[in-house]
């Protein structure tokens, strides 16, 4: 792309902006309405820069899904079998799922879950991509045809990518493929095969015309190519996923990292592992394994209030740990004799590990990612009150859950006794006293799940044997024994996800496209069981994989206040928001099986009308 048209498109919005400030002075007729002819779309979109400057809301809004308090990507990991929601001091975060997780709930707060945020993110990321999508003919400047390409291939991508987690979340949904300018409330569900089809024809076009390389934070051709593949494993076209990505992993263009990299002389004691995932090593171009990024950078205009990672990951250590003398144990106080805060943040537990993710999965010993210094237990930690420094002898001695005789020292081993990621989640946060995660690039596709996704291919077309080789090139990297084709099943994929991808795959997303895959094909899951699409509500993978790993639902597990976990076959898709049912006065969105307001669907659509 012409890069001086699109820094041109960001000074022009500036000097405009300025000049509706400087130019009003005193007098009130600013005040009277005006056309607003600077901003109107026929002037801003008629030139490629405004085009250009259009997707910068598309990649811009891809990073609300990681920061913040509470951030969306939480909910898509508690719906997973890796986590579960540890807030325990009130009601209402998503715990029992069979209560709480119905049409007419909060299904939008950091004190609830995020669910009704993807639906209507979603669909605001879809409007900004069919912006230019309905308007890619209207400038005359293009430099040439290719350009023209470039950015409607980069349009498809940005609705692709929503549609991709729409249909994967909540199934069948509406099917918005241009620019709507006036009210419309005569939406229809389209089936969700269909909108995937749609999504497979518009990446295979985006490939041809999206470059190989871009700028870190906008779309490379191999965004394009992984995205691609996740679809057409949705499509259960698996000898196309292999095809494409052959493309993306043998095209020369991305690497796994295997050696230290980066700022490597600020942490002499680590490992590759480290380096990938520090804030400083993310975007430079020696990371020759990232693929798509979302850009977030403390002082800079349009930044975020961070990514909060260690406040959500990380166990409520701080405040409620005694020693076995029955004293306070732990401060998360900064700038005292054994400062525990500054290193791993002052966390609330709220993104609480299952013993699935801190034990189950982790069957080498020699596992970088569950390496000291990468992998944190509580027992690293230590008693650091300074109330204590002289009168308990446990001062400076590591945590302990239980005393001589047994007895628990803590009121809240759900939120505040479990191992993390610390290479994952720790984030310097300059400007919080008690960090909580601070600003940071973050993968959205890295060529490590790339490689996850062709090996999951081989598996559906039974080559265990080149599904081996890809999940044991992510394995030996992090230092572990590769996989024989024997060990081979959707399970062990899925495991090696789980060490890898933490923290930034959104995993319920992954485990529905599997659940749907394994209903699609009827080919036997490891379990022994096989599904079918007739009944895939009431028993799928999804539930069985939830049951079988987590140690929580369905289990007479009990929080602090009262609130019980549990989860049902349906939940392997959420329900759509009542709201944008209740106001599609003139159509019909229909509701997934299991929720209040199934019983009024209608069939979805099958067919995609032509627009003119």
């Amino acid at each position: 792309m012409n890069i001086q048209k699109y820094k041109s498109f960001y000074k022009s919005l500036a000097i405009m902006a300025t000049g509706a400030l400087v130019f009003t002075g005193c007098s009130e007729e600013w005040l009277d309405p005006k056309p607003l002819s600077f901003y109107a779309p026929e002037n801003t979109f008629n030139e490629a820069s405004g085009l250009w400057g259009a997707m910068v809301a598309c990649e811009r809004n891809l990073r609300h899904e990681l920061t913040g308090d509470g951030a969306p990507i939480l909910t898509e990991h508690i719906f997973s079998e890796v986590a579960v929601e540890g807030t325990t001091d009130k009601s209402g975060p998503a715990q029992d799922m069979n209560k709480l997780i119905t049409p007419d709930a909060n299904l939008n707060s950091v004190n609830t879950n995020r669910i009704g945020w993807y639906w209507y993110e979603g669909f605001k990321g879809i409007k900004y991509a069919n912006v230019v999508v309905s308007r890619i003919d209207e400038p005359k400047d293009y430099e040439s045809e290719d350009e023209r390409n470039h950015i409607l291939g980069t349009a498809y991508f940005h609705r692709a990518m929503r549609y991709y987690r729409l249909t994967h979340q909540f199934g069948d949904v509406p099917l918005i493929l241009e620019e709507i300018n006036s009210p419309k409330l005569d939406f229809y569900s389209t089936d969700r095969d269909v909108i995937l089809q749609k999504l497979k024809e518009d990446l295979e076009f985006a490939e041809q015309y999206v470059p190989d390389y871009m700028d870190r934070g906008r779309v490379p051709k191999g965004a394009v190519q992984h995205l691609l593949i996740k679809v057409n494993l949705a499509l259960g076209e698996f000898d196309d996923a292999i095809a494409v990505a052959n493309r993306l992993i043998d095209g020369g263009t991305y690497e796994l990292m295997t050696e230290r990299f980066g700022a490597v002389d600020n942490y002499p004691d680590r490992n590759v592992i480290w380096d990938l995932h520090r804030p400083e090593n993310k975007s430079i171009s020696a990371n020759k394994e990232a693929i798509l990024m979302v850009m977030d950078r403390i002082n800079v205009d349009g930044n975020s209030d961070g990514m909060s990672s260690m406040r959500q990951a990380v166990p409520f250590w701080g405040s409620n740990i005694n020693t076995p003398t029955g004293n306070k144990g732990t401060s998360d106080g900064a700038n005292i004799a054994i400062d525990q805060v500054s290193t791993y943040g002052r966390g609330i537990g709220r993104l609480r590990g299952t013993w699935y993710h801190q034990s189950m999965i982790w069957d080498d010993e020699n596992d970088l990612r569950h390496a000291p210094g990468n992998w944190m237990t509580m027992e690293d930690l230590v008693y650091n009150n300074p109330n204590i420094k002289d009168s308990d002898p446990y001062y400076g001695k590591p945590l302990q859950m239980r005393n001589d005789q047994g007895i628990v020292l803590l009121n809240d081993t759900i939120r505040s006794w479990f191992d993390w990621p610390h290479y994952k989640v720790f984030i310097p946060d300059p400007e919080n006293l008690q960090p909580r995660g601070g600003n940071s690039d973050w993968y959205i596709f890295r060529l490590a799940e790339s490689y996850l996704l062709r090996a999951e291919a081989y598996y559906w077309k039974g080559d265990l044997q080149n599904a081996a080789a890809d999940v044991n090139a992510v394995r030996t990297r992090a230092k572990c024994d590769p996989y024989t084709a024997s060990d081979i099943n959707i399970g062990t994929i899925l495991d090696e996800r789980a060490r890898e991808l933490f923290y930034e795959e959104p995993r319920k997303t992954e485990l529905t496209r599997i659940s749907y895959i394994f209903a699609k094909t009827g080919k036997a899951a490891y379990n022994g069981k096989s599904y079918s699409e007739d009944n895939f509500a009431d028993d799928n993978f999804y539930y069985d994989r939830m049951m079988e790993k987590t140690d929580y639902y369905n289990k007479g597990v009990f929080t602090i206040h009262g609130d019980t976990y549990t989860l049902s076959p349906y939940h392997v898709l959420w329900p759509i928001p009542a709201d944008a049912i209740n106001s599609n006065t003139r159509g019909r969105i229909n509701q997934n099986e299991g929720y209040a307001g199934f019983e009024n669907n209608i069939p979805p659509l099958t067919t995609i009308e032509e627009t003119e």
